[in-house]
Order: structure tokens, then sequence, then C-alpha cells
């Protein structure tokens, strides 16, 4: 199926997303519109450590609750970079760790039907501690060391409930699972 571009107008932006309207022809010529998100891909970091990983928590405006999380995140208005100097500037911003080993695993679309942002999954071992450089929107954030069974049970719990998470987590099995046949 193709859908045909008749006219886009940005209806709102800031320094972290635009919101667009576009005006559309679907393939059997009726007309709509489709509002779409811009916002820049992002990386998501799995920091995994004595067989379990590191996740963050912090409080998500839109949900009105807080959320465990794997780090992520994107660079600020401005900056650029290559995904894996995002994977590692996020994983130190938010938890303090450095990556002896960073390796891509995958790559994803968070939410395909509203916006065509993706991120750049990567896990991360041979992990060293240090001090989490979070910044302000990220005051109340905890991070915290899970079994990879607690993870599981989170999951299954729902309890982490982030799609891109899951998404990171699934990418991870699948690498392990090839990696043992």
């Amino acid at each position: 199926m193709s859908i045909r571009t008749l006219a886009s107008k940005v209806i709102y932006e800031n320094p972290w997303l635009s919101l667009r309207e576009d005006r559309i022809e679907r393939e059997d010529g009726s007309a709509g519109i489709y509002s779409v998100i811009d916002k820049p891909d992002f990386a998501i970091v799995v920091p995994m450590e004595n067989d379990g990983f590191h996740l963050v928590e912090q409080y998500r405006y839109p949900l009105r609750a807080r959320s465990w999380e794997f780090p992520s995140g994107g660079f600020p208005a401005g900056v650029t970079g290559r995904p894996e100097q995002l994977a590692a500037a996020e994983l130190g911003e938010e938890t303090g760790f450095t990556a002896g080993r960073m390796e891509r695993i995958g790559y994803l679309h968070c939410a395909n039907a509203m916006t065509g942002q993706g991120a750049d999954v990567f896990l991360a071992t041979e992990l060293v501690p240090g001090e989490p450089r979070r910044e302000q929107t990220e005051q109340d954030m905890r991070q915290q060391w899970f079994s990879r069974s607690e993870v599981e049970g989170m999951i299954r719990e729902g309890i982490v409930t982030d799609g891109p998470s899951l998404a990171a987590y699934l990418l991870l099995q699948l690498r392990m699972e090839k990696r043992c046949r």
C-alpha cells in the first residue's frame, strides 16, 4: 500500500520534538490526515553484569507513575554524534557506569504508527562504577541491579512496561540464543 503526501504543516515544535499534520491520499484515492511526531533517534543500553541487569527507575509524567527501564536517551538539542557515543553517554549519565565493552545488538522503532523515531540498542558489559551525571529532568531517578529471573518476573507481572526496554530485552535474548547454537 502506498500513501501520497499532499501537504505537510508543522503545528507545534519545541527543542525535543515537532508535531506535523500531513494531508494524505490513500491508494484508493480517499483523502485523510496523518499526525506525525518527529524526534531524533535515541540509544537504549542493556547494562548486564553477573547474569543480571542494571535498570533505572524514574517518574514518567505522561503515565503519572514511576517506570523501571533500561537506560536510554537522545543527544541534547544541537548535539550530534555516533550511536555508540550516545549509548556511552546515556549509560554514564543515568547509572555512572562506564562499559569496558559496548556491543550494538539491534535497532528498533518504538511507536511506528505515530513517529519514525528509532533506537539503537547496545549491550554494555565489563562495567566500571562511577557517579551518575543526571540531567535536571532525571533528578528523581534511581538505579538498581536485578537478577535475570527478577527482570523476567517484573516483565511478566507488568512492572516493566516500557516498550523499548521490552524490545531491547527480546533482542538480547535472541542474540544469546544464537550464540548458544
